[in-house]
């Protein structure tokens, strides 16, 4: 489960971590999987939705999210881990796709992570 591509089911306590844009627009890559298969809604760019949780990587209309606004990311999306232990929320390579941050940049920003949070190989 180190990748979208890998991550086809989940278990009920199971939290599919995709990068969103604010606009929740998902069409592409994990983001369309999020709302095509695991309860992510249009119009949610941010957050805890079924079994899936929208991690912001652009802005309102397409605007790219600098190292600060991916910092908040994090930091929002701990604060969901903290507040639901009973989960487990597997994280997509985030930012590292249609965002184009680089993905050694990104993984840092996840050094210090919640224990039920599952990161992608080699992060």
């Amino acid at each position: 489960m180190n990748t979208s591509e890998t991550i086809t089911e989940l278990e009920p306590n199971q939290v599919f971590v995709f990068g969103s844009n604010l606009d929740g627009y998902h069409v592409g890559g994990a983001a369309k999987l999020a709302y095509d298969k695991f309860g992510a809604q249009m119009g949610v760019g941010e957050g805890l939705v079924g079994q899936s949780y929208a991690f912001p990587t652009i802005g309102r209309f397409g605007r790219t999210f600098i190292e600060q606004d991916l910092k908040e990311s994090v930091n929002g999306l701990y604060q969901c881990c903290r507040h639901n232990p009973d989960k487990t929320f597997l994280l997509t390579k985030v930012a590292c796709g249609i965002a184009g941050h680089d993905e050694s940049v990104i993984k840092q920003l996840f050094t210090e992570s919640p224990s039920n949070l599952v990161k992608p190989l080699n992060w």
